[in-house]
């Protein structure tokens, strides 16, 4: 590893720094994308996660006089965790320094550390993300042998008039958490809506995930179950749409997090019904605009019907992939 440059220091974070942090993080995120991306409610819930260590999993970097210029953490909780996410960022004006560079090469190490954890003969690789137009972090990646191997939108839809009604599949009944409160089928339908997804991993022998999915949102205060729509086939789950009253600490878009449908229901309109859901109950609620992200190449062609509902590209973020052991893809390519 290079050295951090001299007069900075490095240090694990705590939960005292979660300010700092998110100041940190919102101010990378909005000169890449133009828009706050978390809350400190969002910070306090991933670092309280079950399984989930401040101490080995960031750092914080600091200048000779205390302030603090940088910070990464690395996510590796999912069984198997055959990619871990790296989230790093360097304050604006404190670039070009070899922070940045140092940083990744830290998270790469500290990445290593989920090898051991994955199957035999498993290949294991971490993500970053970035947008395509960040020239300084794509070209900090491209230096360290970084690959970008996927694309993502971030789409909107513009809601000057009601939406359309939702045309449903026969059988088809819709629910919400606040009548379904078993966060464990709701969890084992969203999988299999996304079995078929690239980078999908079966974690069903995570016996901690259901855990974290109920930490997510009991941590999280604007957690509405009355935006979590599930269409039902008699006691079966057929398709969700898990909804957000914010886009991070964007209160005026509503956010269709999660929109999956199982693979016996597919190409029945359920998908859209969904959404013409989603966008009249947020209509009704006087928003006026509603997001999603979508892979740009989704095997099931959901971006086909984004298109068809109304919604627009309104930017792009890629991934990138460092491999840390060669061997056998686990999660869905094709």
């Amino acid at each position: 590893m290079n050295s951090l440059p001299s007069g900075y220091q490095m240090r694990a974070a705590t939960q005292q720094d979660t300010p700092s942090l998110l100041t940190l993080f919102n101010q990378y995120w909005e000169a890449m994308t133009g828009m706050t991306k978390f809350t400190l409610e969002d910070f306090n819930s991933i670092f309280s996660a079950p399984g989930f260590d401040m101490g080995s999993s960031t750092q914080i970097v600091s200048d000779a006089q205390g302030e603090e210029v940088a910070a990464v953490l690395v996510m590796d909780l999912g069984d198997p965790p055959i990619h871990p996410g790296v989230y790093g960022c360097v304050r604006e004006g404190w670039e070009g320094r070899g922070i940045g560079n140092y940083l990744i090469q830290w998270a790469e190490e500290r990445a290593n550390q989920a090898v051991e954890r994955c199957p035999e003969g498993a290949r294991v690789s971490m993500y970053l993300q970035a947008t395509p137009t960040h020239e300084r972090t794509i070209r900090l990646f491209d230096k360290l042998g970084m690959n970008p191997v996927r694309y993502s939108w971030f789409m909107l839809r513009n809601m000057e008039d009601v939406p359309p009604k939702p045309s449903w599949p026969q059988r088809i009944q819709i629910h919400t958490q606040q009548d379904f409160d078993d966060l464990e089928a709701i969890l084992r339908a969203t999988d299999a809506a996304f079995e078929d997804h690239w980078g999908y991993v079966d974690r069903s022998g995570d016996e901690e995930r259901i855990r974290r999915f109920r930490h997510s949102i009991e941590t999280d205060e604007d957690h509405d179950p009355s935006l979590w729509f599930l269409a039902m086939a008699g006691d079966e789950i057929a398709g969700v749409a898990l909804c957000a009253p914010r886009l991070g600490a964007d209160r005026e878009i509503g956010m269709v997090n999660t929109l999956g449908v199982r693979r016996a229901w597919r190409r029945q309109g359920l998908g859209q019904a969904l959404l013409y859901h989603a966008f009249g109950e947020f209509y009704a609620r006087g928003y006026r605009r509603v997001g999603l992200g979508v892979d740009t190449q989704n095997l099931s062609g959901a971006t086909r019907l984004y298109k068809r509902v109304g919604m627009r590209v309104d930017r792009e973020l890629v991934v990138y992939e460092k491999e840390l052991r060669p061997g056998q893809e686990l999660s869905k390519q094709a």
